[in-house]
């Protein structure tokens, strides 16, 4: 039903005539009839029953006005909530990648504080599965990433704002390691060295498998673990080597670091959500605390475009 004909229909029941609704809304008494007339077609039920030179509402009108009152009092807030008029409200179903967690904690705790009303359901996926996630309704919003090297084609049905970036660095048993940028001619001295790459993000090997041809060998893949913990036992040991992005890397005793520099690239930082859901304000409020998040942690963070 539109939404101008239940406002007609709820004056109507307040002042009791078509002149005084005519006077109140601006239209013709002719055009507020016309008007009614098509509400009780909509309505499949008669909503208006002369009463001498007045017309009063059926009980069915009555009913509908009632209901018309609620109809238009949540329409208004909608609104409001769209146009910032008062406080956020509503649930946003976040998507993160595991080691997002220094920009999506922080924002969550801050949330939390100032707007209590927002309910955040969070769910932990890597950003191949979080896109097919956002894609399909699953989630509303997600912090995903891509390679500076690797680009990946994000769906035309997503809208992405870039939210910064992060070095890449060589993990390495730390007794005799360089710590300075890495270059070609060291990065070749591991041709022969046992690399470890995950078993379930293939643009994390593709990039090692790119950054090594690049040097002039292949890799020589031999252990393929998930956990940063277990990673680090085995660079520490001293029985591999791998690449992690700086959010992830720590200062575990045995480990040492150098930036991958020119070889890697960065890993580029993303919010992604449904084209359409963008305009609704939880979303752009949680986008935003995730941003100034961001801030703190990453590098080349440009501003949000709301």
């Amino acid at each position: 039903m539109d939404f101008t004909r239940l406002r007609l229909l709820v004056e109507l029941e307040r002042f009791g005539t078509m002149a005084a609704v005519s006077e109140v809304t601006g239209m013709s008494t002719s055009a507020v009839s016309k008007h009614f007339a098509v509400l009780e077609k909509e309505a499949g039920v008669p909503l208006l029953v002369p009463d001498g030179r007045r017309v009063r509402l059926t009980p069915a009108g009555r009913r509908l006005a009632e209901h018309a009152v609620d109809i238009l009092a949540r329409v208004e807030t909608a609104q409001a909530e769209f146009d910032g008029d008062t406080e956020p409200v509503g649930r946003v179903d976040l998507v993160m990648y595991t080691s997002a967690a220094p920009i999506v904690l922080p924002a969550l705790r801050r949330l939390r504080r100032d707007h209590p009303g927002i309910d955040i359901r969070l769910t932990e996926y890597e950003s191949d599965q979080a896109l097919g996630l956002l894609q399909d309704g699953g989630a509303d919003l997600g912090v995903v990433y891509q390679y500076s090297l690797l680009p990946r084609e994000f769906p035309g049905t997503l809208t992405v704002y870039p939210v910064g970036t992060e070095g890449l660095l060589l993990s390495q048993p730390s007794q005799g390691a360089d710590s300075r940028t890495l270059t070609r001619r060291r990065l070749r001295e591991l041709a022969d060295a046992s690399w470890i790459a995950s078993p379930y993000r293939g643009d994390e090997e593709a990039l090692l498998q790119r950054m090594c041809a690049d040097a002039g060998f292949t890799p020589r893949i031999r252990h393929r673990v998930d956990t940063l913990e277990l990673f680090e036992e085995l660079v520490a040991t001293g029985v591999g080597v791998g690449v992690v992005p700086r959010l992830s890397s720590t200062t575990r005793r045995g480990v040492a670091h150098a930036p991958l520099g020119e070889l890697g690239g960065v890993r580029q930082v993303y919010l992604a959500g449904r084209t359409g859901g963008w305009a609704w304000r939880p979303i752009r409020v949680v986008a935003a605390y995730l941003h100034q998040a961001a801030e703190d942690v990453l590098n080349d963070v440009p501003p949000l475009p709301f």
